[in-house]
């Protein structure tokens, strides 16, 4: 037995063997039965045992054993190895390479070299109608055998992952690929790079712009892969990209040849709203809206179109940047150095509106010379307004030269200089005293502007409305665009100043009220609104305001009198130079001397007579005992004022 057993092992097979073949007298020999004990310890411990004979020693082959037979011949092996060269090992979800061995009407039979040959949709191929028996092509061995034991291949799996390995492969080495344009879609175009379908970008087609992008379809062009998604498996191609390169080499050899001044032709390559890019044979170049023409436009369009080939000078260029500006006008003269040499200030002029703002009008008077009308020198008028409401792009006007500066090429003109000056004869016209009729204007918190007629602008203080009206805003008074009865007040001709009145236009009725609210007379009115404390009282029928102070506000059943009530009042004071009256509802009813109701002393006569004043000091003591708590103060305060002024 061989040494591969220890004693233990050994001992225990022996001693099993012994017992064996006293138990069967039949068994020749000890050691044939210790190798049948040997082979079921064997296949319990998983084991391979060697055996000793006592004639030679021999490996025990369970290969053979199990087969049937002993040793192999060389035959055998031969056709064993040609049979498994024949086979491949597993290649499930590979990509291998199978020869089409059999077409039918929609599948392609494709031989791997595996137990069966599988079978692909053709389908698949339809990028190669030129399939034949006999072409190697790529199949994804998706599964080894199915529930049937055949075997499933794809070929569109295989050139889709054949593909991205190639597409990443290309994308690292920045190597050109060939595509085939399949289809337009937004933006851009579909590329089929290596089976593999990617994105071309409209502005990755040419460096020119491209109007019609469905001359690319179905043409086959190289392209640099320039972006690559892994998430999504996008891939970004350019054709531009492979252009660029040669193109900025051609641009940096061409911009050293540049000089300032130099006159090269271009074709129009493209228009925008600032500018146009001029071709100049592999470089492009820059004409800014302003260097076009010498006269205003609105777009480049209105000068040049697509395609049209033209001069441009080079008036800069920057080599690093490999940008180039130039300029079309400048191929003509400035109109300025051809304007009429004797137009001089003073001189009218004719031209057209070409540009409004808020602070005037520029009118071209030639092509390419404009002069700036200033809002304030389109009318009389000193207020000013918007260029708008004068004139319109467009509008064919006459002007005043006011100004010509040929060096700095400045030109200012007047359109109220062609009609004279209303201020020159205003003192003829609107003289000291004279009425008229004005149209209300605009308002300000001190007074209304009365215009008189173009250019004839007066001011109405607020205190020169009204004579019975208390006006605290004119707007209470008159409204925007009314028409207004005034009087000349003052002229100022130097300032271009007008001073006007409204009440002057009528009598001062304070020159007879004075018959009317004396001291002490009764009137009914009616209470028209609050105001410091007290109240404003209106008397319709004389159209007149008077004022009830608060204390003088108390009715019989001591309420106050309220906004809206007609009552009866008293006249308690009543002063002509400051247009006042003062008036009580309280006395109304208590009765007594008017005179004893007035605050101060400041009756119709009281305040300019002593012998008045100490009157009614002697009147008010009278009344001491009549007075209310809240009055004794107040004539305390007034019978002191009165025996000072004694």
């Amino acid at each position: 037995m061989s040494e591969e057993l220890n004693p233990e092992l050994e001992g225990q097979i022996q001693e099993q063997a012994t017992a064996e073949v006293e138990a069967t007298p039949e068994v020749e020999t000890v050691e044939a039965v210790a190798v049948e004990v040997a082979e079921d310890l064997a296949d319990e411990e998983e084991l391979v045992l060697e055996f000793d004979t006592e004639e030679e020693d021999v490996t025990f082959d369970w290969d053979a054993y199990e087969s049937g037979y002993g040793a192999r011949s060389e035959e055998h092996k031969a056709l064993e190895q040609l049979y498994e060269a024949t086979l491949v090992t597993s290649v499930e979800h590979q990509v291998v390479n199978g020869v089409v061995v059999q077409l039918t009407d929609r599948d392609a039979i494709i031989d791997i070299s595996s137990k069966s040959e599988g079978v692909v949709s053709l389908n698949e191929f339809r990028y190669n109608p030129d399939l034949k028996v006999g072409d190697v092509v790529e199949v994804l061995v998706d599964k080894q055998e199915d529930k049937l034991g055949q075997l499933v291949l794809s070929h569109r799996k295989a050139r889709s992952i054949k593909a991205w390995d190639r597409v990443n492969e290309a994308f690292e080495a920045e190597e050109i690929v060939q595509g085939y344009v399949k289809a337009r879609t937004k933006g851009g175009m579909i590329v089929d790079v290596f089976g593999l379908e990617a994105f071309l970008p409209g502005s990755q087609i040419d460096v020119k712009p491209i109007r019609d992008y469905d001359i690319f379809v179905d043409k086959t062009m190289e392209f640099k892969i320039v972006k690559i998604n892994h998430e999504f498996k996008n891939v970004v191609v350019s054709h531009k990209a492979l252009i660029e390169a040669d193109l900025e080499e051609q641009k940096r050899k061409i911009i050293g040849q540049l000089e300032k001044g130099q006159v090269l032709e271009g074709v129009v390559k493209n228009i925008t709203s600032y500018g146009v890019f001029i071709d100049l044979g592999g470089v492009d170049g820059l004409v800014h809206i302003t260097d076009l023409s010498w006269s205003r436009i609105n777009h480049p369009s209105e000068v040049v179109e697509l395609d049209q080939k033209l001069n441009v000078v080079i008036l800069d260029f920057d080599e690093a940047k490999t940008r180039i500006q130039l300029g079309l006008k400048q191929l003509s003269a400035h109109p300025w150095d051809a304007l009429d040499q004797s137009i001089a200030a003073g001189d009218t002029i004719k031209g057209k509106v070409v540009v409004l703002a808020d602070y005037g009008a520029f009118i071209e008077v030639a092509s390419g010379v404009e002069g700036l009308v200033h809002v304030s020198e389109m009318s009389w008028g000193s207020h000013l307004r918007s260029a708008q409401d004068f004139f319109k792009v467009g509008d064919e006007v006459q002007a005043s030269v006011l100004s010509i500066d040929r060096e700095e090429r400045k030109m200012s003109l007047g359109i109220k200089q062609l009609t004279p000056d209303p201020w020159a004869s205003i003192t003829a016209k609107y003289p000291v005293g004279s009425q008229h009729t004005g149209k209300v204007r605009n308002f300000t918190n001190f007074g209304v502007f009365v215009e008189l007629e173009e250019g004839i602008d007066g001011l109405i203080h607020i205190s020169d409305l009204s004579w019975l009206k208390k006006v605290k805003h004119p707007s209470e008074f008159t409204s925007v665009g009314a028409g207004l009865e005034v009087k000349v007040l003052d002229i100022d001709v130097e300032n271009r100043r007008l001073s006007l009145g409204h009440k002057q236009v009528n009598e001062n009725p304070w020159d007879n009220l004075e018959d009317v609210f004396a001291v002490g007379s009764s009137h009914t009115g009616t209470v028209k609104s609050t105001a410091d404390k007290g109240f404003n009282i209106w008397f319709p029928n004389q159209e007149i305001e008077a004022y009830c102070p608060p204390r003088h506000a108390s009715k019989e059943d001591n309420s106050s009198i309220a906004v809206g009530e007609e009552l009866e009042f008293r006249v308690i004071e009543f002063n002509r130079d400051s247009r006042r009256i003062l008036v009580s509802h309280t006395q109304s009813f208590k009765g007594g001397a008017a005179e004893d109701a007035v605050e101060g002393g400041k009756g119709k006569k009281g305040a300019a007579k002593g012998a008045g004043a100490k009157t009614t000091v002697q009147s008010i003591n009278a009344q001491v005992e009549k007075a209310t708590l809240g009055d004794l103060d107040s004539l305390a305060r007034l019978k002191e004022e009165m025996e000072g002024k004694e």
